[in-house]
């Protein structure tokens, strides 16, 4: 039985009203991605704090000593997740180590974050490996408008690019959004707020992902970066526009502190993954950028 909404409002820090007071591990065993989004670059090292970096990539083997000792080092740590650095359901790593999670620490919320790709295909697989809360990052629903964020998709190992692809892949969001809802697992939305190109259309995003079950929203800045480095960050009244637009179809998450694949411990108050990541070797391949597909 998946935990309710209200149950994740007081115990995961990305779900509550306010700043965080529970802790979160995020656990990096995706490396693979299927989407190439413009303004993405997933890397492994061990300085920078956004999504998409990671010390090292795990085998879920590797995950169950490491929350043995994240829980040892943060014992205010509530959340397992898994949010990369590559996508969740682009290989089978991230529902096998939900299922030893559900063995080992029966306790943590497990949590997990996608780009909705092949999110309606696998539903019943994030269904029977437990998954209490699921992300989904929707830029766009509108084809024209995602293929300006997002080049191309990999899908059934074709590469299709441009509306084409952009329009399988918000089919498959939003189908997706409304399976794993209808199955008692709350949905959050994540979108990346480009004011040039997605900016007036964050009111139409909210209110698709919310008739498809999404119960709250995250309106994350973009990060400028890879192929929209030279793309403005949006300014604090583009953002309180995108948030206002947004809250008239869906409840608002307002704290994201852009984390990294392999957080641990309280969004906003401690970070203990270098100290975590020490015991395993350390940063590994750093400045690799991994590939899609």
């Amino acid at each position: 039985m998946s935990r309710s909404f209200d149950e994740l409002k007081n115990n995961h820090p990305c779900f509550g009203q306010g700043k965080a007071t529970t802790g979160r591990i995020h656990l990096p065993v995706c490396p693979g991605c299927n989407i190439s989004c413009r303004f993405c670059e997933r890397s492994l090292n061990d300085t920078e704090n956004r999504p998409g970096v990671t010390n090292k990539v795990l085998s879920p083997r590797e995950t169950v000593p490491l929350i043995k000792r994240a829980l040892e080092i943060s014992p205010d740590i509530r959340v397992a997740g898994i949010a990369g650095p590559g996508d969740t359901l682009a290989s089978d790593n991230a529902l096998k180590t939900f299922k030893l999670i559900g063995k080992e620490f029966p306790e943590l919320i497990k949590c997990m974050s996608t780009n909705g790709l092949l999110l309606s295909e696998r539903a019943k697989e994030i269904v029977a490996a437990g998954v209490d809360s699921l992300t989904v990052t929707v830029n766009a629903v509108d084809p024209e408008i995602e293929a300006k964020l997002n080049d191309y998709i990999i899908y059934h190992g074709k590469k299709i690019a441009g509306v084409e692809g952009a329009k399988i892949l918000i089919e498959n969001q939003i189908e997706g959004i409304k399976k794993i809802s209808a199955a008692g697992i709350t949905v959050k939305v994540n979108t990346v707020l480009v004011p040039r190109i997605n900016g007036n259309h964050i009111a139409e995003i909210a209110k698709t992902v919310s008739e498809a079950g999404a119960k709250k929203c995250n309106i994350i800045p973009l990060i400028p970066t890879a192929k929209l480095i030279d793309e403005p960050a949006p300014t604090c009244q583009e953002i309180h526009a995108a948030r206002k637009a947004a809250s008239e179809y869906i409840e608002l998450f307002l704290h994201c502190n852009h984390c990294r694949a392999d957080a641990v411990g309280v969004p906003g108050r401690t970070e203990f993954s270098k100290a975590l990541y020490a015991k395993f070797g350390g940063a590994v391949g750093a400045g690799e950028n991994f590939s899609h597909g």
